[in-house]
């Protein structure tokens, strides 16, 4: 009787057992914090602002500036020394600081409350479809938070190839909001909003979106593993897709941010379209599409980078 009665226990036991299963899976889901995208993106813009700059400066050259990378960055280290390749960076961290933290905060946070269950993992991703509007809505609204730094930003790169009566000579990025505020008017910090919104979407978009179904791509299809290579490969396409989507829009944005008050009067984004396309023809749609993915590609890299590594640490830490 006592052996019937351990018989009659063990299936109970192997009962009770996969329901700690459930458990298990819950408790690898994790929430990470809302800034975990914004301090990922500081680093890579650290370690890519000459790239940025560069871009910036030959989307806005004058006729007699240098017409190549190569050109413009020597053009920079011998008018401005080594350190003129960092100007305008803290305008550049203060609009990742907003613009980005925003963005990819909203998006982690839709993308984890729409995951599903997965009998192979804790969580599946949402398909590309629901990324993508996810990723759209976030873009959107992390533009017009990042709007006043993105304009400090793009005029603090391009000030010093202005002649010395045009410059603005912004120390920071503080100082330039608290200039621009008093000489232009507090509708100067949201100048370029909507084109600056409209590549918002489609960066985020192209970028974060592509960034995950690439990732799940590699791992589903490639058989390759979730560590360094995969994300070094998913990041790598993302940076070319993005690149690409985005380079119209982005040289509208250069424009529209770079002129000054008195050159900006009178033209809405659809007057300054029609304005470049007369005297430059289409070209113009992909001018500095090469720095600008040598500038995007680092960076969309190492945002990403970056971001998988603060949240093995997380993890790591709260010893998931």
């Amino acid at each position: 009787m006592a052996d019937s009665g351990k018989m009659v226990e063990t299936p109970a036991q192997s009962r009770v057992a996969p329901a700690a299963k459930p458990a298990q899976s819950k408790a690898t889901k994790v929430h990470y914090p809302f800034w975990f995208g914004g301090s990922a993106s500081c680093f890579a813009a650290g370690v890519t602002h000459p790239l940025d700059l560069v871009k910036v400066r030959l989307q806005t050259r004058a006729p007699d500036a240098p017409k190549t990378m190569i050109g413009t960055f020597g053009h920079i280290v011998k008018n401005n020394g080594f350190l003129g390749l960092y100007s305008g960076l803290s305008a550049a961290i203060l609009r990742q600081m907003t613009y980005s933290t925003t963005r990819f905060g909203i998006y982690e946070e839709l993308k984890s409350r729409f995951a599903t269950p997965s009998p192979n993992s804790s969580s599946s991703s949402p398909g590309l479809l629901t990324l993508v509007g996810m990723a759209c809505a976030s873009g959107f609204i992390g533009g017009i938070a990042g709007n006043p730094a993105d304009v400090l930003n793009v005029r603090m790169q391009s000030d010093a190839a202005l002649p010395p009566h045009q410059r603005r000579n912004y120390r920071h990025a503080f100082h330039g909001l608290v200039q621009m505020t008093k000489t232009e008017g507090f509708g100067s910090l949201f100048r370029g909003v909507w084109p600056n919104s409209t590549r918002a979407v489609l960066m985020t978009a192209s970028q974060l979106a592509s960034y995950d179904t690439f990732k799940r791509l590699c791992m589903e299809k490639a058989g390759m593993k979730d560590n360094l290579g995969t994300h070094f490969t998913a990041s790598f396409m993302a940076g070319f897709v993005a690149t690409t989507v985005c380079s119209p829009v982005d040289v509208i944005k250069t424009r529209i941010m770079s002129a000054s008050h008195a050159e900006s009067a009178g033209h809405n984004m659809l007057g300054l379209l029609r304005d470049i396309c007369r005297k430059e023809g289409l070209a113009w749609t992909f001018r500095g599409w090469v720095p600008s993915f040598i500038r995007l590609g680092p960076h969309t890299i190492a945002t990403f980078l970056f971001l998988e590594e603060h949240k093995k640490l997380y993890r790591r830490l709260k010893g998931i």
